[in-house]
């Protein structure tokens, strides 16, 4: 009958997946007439956990035979929660997920919620090393895992709990894994981590993130394009400045974790950076990278927000100039010091969230707006969609799938952008030259 992954929450889940689904096949998961589904969770908030909890049961009602199995961050963090559900086979925890011996131990069939759960003390793990992909299927980009776990404790999130503390892949394992993605013929490679900006701390060396990127694109030359995923602007060091100013094949697109505005909100949140540094690292960057375009995470009702302290993140849209909005109404996480904190009324922080994605409409409109007659090159990914450098979405006339075009913008539909592609784009793929 085969395997069904599920996936909720971020890229290093999503990546993640493909190693779940190979893994578990070897060790026989889904073989025979009887369909595995396994749901790899998100923890980053309630409601995440409330809708892995809600597709579990529409799983079993839809699926009365299957083997169903729950891990990722919700299980590890939530392992009785999840044991408990009468649709749920199996809980398996975030480092088990990855080996194929957690698929052939899984308890059988029928058993207790007790017997059900097979999660280990994640603190324990030392090691991120190389469950990697040669190949992450039906995608245009790759992503590679260079760093899992944190190391820090804000008092909003409950990940270090479900991921660990920090480690970090050797720097020739992840050089590795992306000559295997060119070789395969990805013209995009995003590196990907819970906080990735902490990259190389626990190596021999202790070399930085900058020292990686610097180092992928000098020996794997062949890459036309590398992406960052999430980063901590107040822990980028100067390597990684001096790459984002100086390399055109690292994509001029950054996605911060800022989470507010506010000084006094984020000492409360135990941040590490102040709303200054966040000003001041953007105003830097598109000195030295003018088309530089930027992304945030910001949560909205963190407890004791006033309304000027809200204002204060609002504001943050503009000064920083926020083109990709992630919006997280607060909400609290059983265990964290923030759900101890006075809480918000819920109206409250809706009304907050509507707010900044509002403001994050208007921006991005106007981003939009801006790149109408300008030259783009598009990654093609599908049905004629694709996206930027800068990751903007972009509609275009014509281009195969998987490869690089060339377009001017010529509008704006839907919310993305609208290209016509150069002449040729039809003609047949070969390998996408360096930008």
């Amino acid at each position: 009958m085969g395997i069904e992954i599920v996936t909720f929450g971020c890229r290093l889940n999503t990546y993640e997946a493909e190693i779940m689904k190979r893994e578990a096949e070897s060790a026989g998961l889904g073989a025979g007439d009887r369909q595995a589904i396994v749901f790899n969770t998100c923890a980053v908030t309630a409601e995440a956990v409330r809708q892995a909890r809600q597709q579990i049961r529409r799983a079993r009602r839809d699926n009365p035979a299957a083997r169903i199995v729950v891990t990722g961050c919700a299980a590890q963090t939530e392992p009785a929660r999840f044991a408990e559900m009468a649709e749920v086979d199996a809980v398996i925890g975030n480092d088990e997920k990855l080996t194929s011996e957690a698929y052939r131990a899984l308890p059988d069939f029928g058993v207790s919620a007790e017997e059900k759960v097979r999660v280990n003390d994640i603190m324990s793990v030392t090691e991120t090393a190389g469950h990697m992909v040669d190949a992450i299927e039906g995608r245009a980009r790759a992503i590679v895992q260079i760093q899992n776990g944190c190391d820090h404790r804000c008092t909003f999130c409950i990940i270090p709990y479900g991921r660990g503390n920090s480690r970090s892949v050797p720097m020739g394992a992840a050089v590795d894994q992306v000559k295997r993605l060119v070789d395969a013929g990805y013209n995009e490679v995003v590196l990907s981590g819970v906080d990735m900006t902490s990259w190389g701390a626990d190596l021999p060396g202790r070399s930085r993130l900058g020292d990686l990127v610097q180092a992928i694109l000098k020996h794997v030359p062949d890459l036309p394009r590398l992406r960052l995923s999430s980063i901590d602007s107040v822990e980028a060091d100067a390597a990684l400045v001096d790459a984002i100013g100086s390399e055109r094949r690292l994509m001029p697109h950054l996605h911060l974790s800022l989470q507010a505005g506010d000084d006094m909100i984020l000492k409360r949140m135990k941040r590490r950076h102040s709303r200054d540094d966040a000003i001041g690292f953007c105003a830097e960057m598109r000195s030295r990278r003018p088309d530089i375009v930027f992304g945030a995470d910001i949560i909205a009702g963190f407890p004791t927000e006033s309304e000027a302290m809200f204002e204060n993140s609002l504001k943050l849209v503009d000064e920083c100039g926020l083109t990709f909005l992630h919006v997280f109404p607060f909400s609290p996480r059983e265990g964290t010091p923030a759900a101890r904190m006075p809480q918000l009324p819920k109206a409250v922080i809706k009304t907050r969230a509507a707010r900044l994605r509002a403001a994050g409409e208007v921006a991005h409109a106007g981003h939009l707006t801006r790149r109408i007659g300008t030259r783009q090159s598009v990654l093609v990914e599908r049905d004629g969609i694709g996206r930027c450098e800068d990751f903007t979405l972009c509609r275009i006339d014509r281009g195969l799938p998987d490869t690089i075009v060339a377009a001017t913008i010529v509008g704006v539909e839907e919310g993305s952008l609208a290209g016509r592609a150069d002449a040729g784009a039809d003609a047949p793929a070969e390998p996408a030259p360096a930008l």
